[in-house]
């Protein structure tokens, strides 16, 4: 058949990894459905070449598949498709991409990821079996996986994924008491950590962080402005101040409280009118109830959150077991006397967790380790 050439397991890998680089163009930017690369490929005889190309649409609509298609035009009839997570099966706001794939007469699809959502999950591969189209799962699963973690946490725990990210100095301090925002890493490590809130869907932080540091928490790289996520902010008694950067800047980037029940009604209603959106949640032992809250805001369609502060709600998150992923800066500094310890350094990774990524920026070390499935 033209365009269906034999293939090898090392080129499905290649061009599924080339699907994989393509997906992670649109991450954190396509609200609650995951950022999915497809690549259509053709191969008449000659050597394989990529003939449509798609990513899932800001915003989460279009999908990947159906880009790709329209990019492909009967050039697809034949061809074999890579699809980073399987193609959904359901009727939405538009038909199933497993159904689009059948219409424009494919003869293979290469799947990576397949998707837990009960409305897909084993059913995308199902139709497409059952119109005689060749099917591959699992190629570089785990990488795919990896990039859209986010969503699987989501789909399969109903909550929402989280990072924690820490920049720790020689000494294992985090900052220093009575000081505010303490410079720790350098540069190239805080460009990092700007890309990785460019990625998130939220950046949550405590509230005595919030009034001590006083912080933006917005991306701040030239061109990826417009990229800040949501600052969500734990803050039981409604203690934000009015004037803080976070507030002051709400029409930049959105900013949720966490408020308990036990807030101040007056508080609640000056932040309400200063565009803050309020979060009720609920209170356990004095605290914010954290697995009720990840649940809250899965709900309204975040999937990811990176933890950036402080040591005691980060050991929060870390009693409670709702960590998912570590990303740990290490510095050269001393920060010295005064200094505020972190709550966990890279002796002390809790069991069930793997190293997955270490890299070097400048005189920083950075480590990332990852909850094993």
């Amino acid at each position: 058949m033209p365009g269906s050439a034999p293939t090898s397991e090392a080129q499905d890998r290649r061009f599924m990894a080339a699907a994989l680089r393509l997906s992670g163009w649109n991450e954190g930017r396509t609200a609650t459905n995951p950022s999915v690369g497809t690549l259509i490929v053709r191969d008449d005889g000659a050597g394989p070449f990529i003939v449509g190309r798609g990513i899932t649409a800001l915003g989460g609509r279009p999908h990947a598949e159906t880009q790709a298609l329209e990019e492909a035009g009967e050039l697809a009839h034949g061809a074999t498709a890579y699809v980073t997570l399987e193609p959904c099966a359901h009727h939405g706001r538009t038909p199933p991409c497993a159904e689009a794939l059948v219409a424009a007469g494919v003869a293979r699809v290469v799947g990576a990821a397949s998707d837990p959502d009960p409305r897909v999950s084993g059913k995308g591969y199902a139709m497409l079996r059952r119109f005689g189209i060749e099917v591959v799962e699992n190629v570089l699963a785990a990488a795919a996986e990896e990039l859209m973690a986010a969503y699987l946490t989501r789909s399969s725990k109903k909550r929402a994924h989280v990072t924690l990210k820490l920049a720790l100095s020689r000494d294992g301090m985090i900052g220093r008491l009575g000081v505010g925002q303490v410079a720790i890493t350098g540069p190239t490590s805080r460009r990092q950590a700007q890309l990785m809130r460019a990625r998130a869907d939220a950046i949550l932080v405590g509230i005595n962080t919030a009034v001590n540091d006083d912080p933006w928490l917005t991306v701040r790289l030239p061109g990826l402005e417009q990229r800040s996520p949501v600052r969500l902010v734990i803050d039981r008694q409604a203690r934000l101040p009015l004037s803080s950067k976070l507030v002051v800047t709400v029409l930049a980037a959105p900013v949720m409280v966490a408020l308990g029940v036990e807030a101040e009604p007056r508080r609640r209603a000056e932040l309400d009118r200063a565009g803050v959106t309020i979060l009720a949640a609920e209170t356990f032992e004095g605290r914010v109830a954290l697995p009720e809250l990840l649940e809250d805001l899965a709900a309204r369609g975040i999937s990811s959150v990176l933890v950036e502060g402080g040591a005691e709600t980060a050991r929060h998150f870390l009693d409670e077991g709702l960590i998912d992923r570590i990303a740990l800066f290490r510095s050269d500094v001393e920060v010295g006397e005064d200094g505020i310890a972190s709550p966990i350094d890279e002796t002390g990774i809790p069991a069930g967790f793997e190293l997955t990524r270490q890299a070097v920026f400048d005189n920083d070390r950075y480590m990332e380790w990852a909850r094993a499935s």
